[in-house]
């Protein structure tokens, strides 16, 4: 309990040392811990009916409610239903523009920074994957929402402490945490009524015309329009559009952020990188044929997400007695699958903690399962917009390592932070030089 309270990765590293099926004990709960790619299959494709969302996205709820994050059963294929064709492949290549103008905006704000004090790269790139989200699955700015990161810092350090304490403090005591909690779901909630509001103003003139639009946004709101109660309405259309702003950036943040820091540790990786960005692009912005013309800055991407996976752990909870690894899991237990330990384990990757992109070239990609790589989950509730994700990680470095060099600020340690995804603990402070 002290380790999930203080250091959930070192926890989750701890029970991988004595076993893959291990059975924890955690004051009134008792955990079941499994790390081989079998078990991921098992849990989260082969029988995923069995296993629904555990401890962590259970309180997490408090903010995010009934959206595709945590929902369940009818209601959530209703929603993966209607949001799927915003995701579909022709309509993510088409955003390709969208995402190399954000990329290179970045880039922009960076280059102001060129012989000048260091400047905190998570929120530069909270601010590029939220404008991506914005103009790609939204079709709006989120420019004026500068507060949002903030906002799911509060949410997310919420569910962890509500986690930790299993609910044994109530709501209603006025700790700061939980204060902060209440202002940024109050702020949340503020963002996407005006969200929706502006859309269904907007979705009713085009009626008119050209029908509403396929982003996401217009087809959350024709998705539950069939709702006679408006009290229920306007409840599902806030779950699915704070969900969608979470998981929608904060991911692909987290993915950047430590691609950055390794790519700062290794430069013999950043002149590859900078030598395959200049051959392709030259001094054009990428497009989507590009993805194919820049393998090894997919491989980096790729590494990177296995030692730092933005989803480094997938709770779920037994709904009947089941039997994993050898281990008895009684109806109602809660199951841990954590891809930050399955991506380490020695059975399946050599010298697993060195940062080797070449291990993801196609010809070694035979050499293990294919569970024992799952940065985005897997199975029937893998993550909707991994494709998206990895466009504009792969645009953004490689147009980041052509221009610039991010260097770490010197002697700033940089410790992992489990939250909801696996984020860096008070940012990545960093100072901007011309590449070369």
């Amino acid at each position: 309990m002290h380790q999930l309270a203080g250091d959930r990765l070192a926890m989750m590293t701890s029970a991988a040392q004595y076993g893959d099926a291990v059975r924890l004990s955690m004051g009134p709960k008792t955990l079941y811990f499994f790390n081989r790619p079998e078990h991921a299959k098992h849990v989260l494709a082969d029988n995923a009916v069995n296993y629904h969302k555990g401890i962590g996205l259970t309180q997490a709820k408090r903010a995010l409610g009934d959206g595709l994050l945590t929902s369940e059963g009818d209601l959530w294929r209703r929603q993966r239903k209607a949001v799927q064709p915003a995701f579909q492949h022709k309509r993510i290549a088409r955003q390709a523009d969208v995402v190399a103008a954000e990329a290179a905006a970045l880039v922009e704000r960076l280059r102001g920074h060129v012989g000048g004090g260091s400047v905190n790269l998570t929120t530069e790139l909270t601010t590029l994957t939220l404008g991506v989200l914005g103009r790609t699955l939204l079709d709006t700015g989120l420019g004026a929402f500068t507060d949002l990161g903030h906002a799911f810092e509060a949410v997310q350090d919420q569910a962890m402490f509500e986690m930790v304490t299993m609910g044994a403090v109530p709501t209603w005591v006025p700790l700061p945490r939980q204060l902060r909690f209440r202002k940024a779901r109050a702020r949340l909630q503020s963002v996407v009524e005006q969200l929706a509001r502006d859309r269904t103003k907007r979705d009713e003139g085009r009626l008119r015309a050209d029908g509403p639009g396929d982003d996401a946004l217009s087809r959350l709101i024709a998705a539950v329009r069939s709702e006679t109660d408006p009290r229920v309405r306007g409840r599902r259309l806030r779950d699915e559009l704070i969900t969608l702003l979470l998981a929608g950036h904060e991911t692909t943040a987290s993915t950047l952020g430590w691609t950055c820091y390794l790519i700062d540790r290794h430069p013999e990786v950043r002149e590859r990188l900078r030598d395959e960005a200049t051959a392709v692009l030259g001094e054009r912005l990428p497009a989507y044929d590009d993805l194919q013309r820049l393998p090894y800055t997919s491989l980096v991407i790729e590494e990177a997400m296995r030692l730092y996976p933005p989803v480094w752990i997938l709770p779920r909870q037994a709904q009947e007695e089941d039997v994993i690894g050898g281990l008895r899991v009684p109806a109602g237990a809660d199951v841990l699958i954590c891809p930050y330990t399955l991506h380490r384990h020695p059975a399946f990757w050599d010298a697993p903690e060195q940062f080797a992109p070449e291990r993801f070239a196609p010809e070694r990609r035979g050499e293990r399962p294919r569970y024992a790589h799952i940065p985005f989950g897997a199975g029937p509730r893998v993550c909707i917009g991994s494709s998206l994700g990895l466009m504009e990680a792969v645009f953004t470095v490689a147009l980041l390592c052509r221009d610039l060099e991010l260097r770490k600020v010197a002697g700033h340690r940089v410790v992992p932070e489990p939250m909801l995804s696996l984020g860096v603990r008070g940012g990545l402070p960093v100072t901007v030089h011309r590449a070369g």
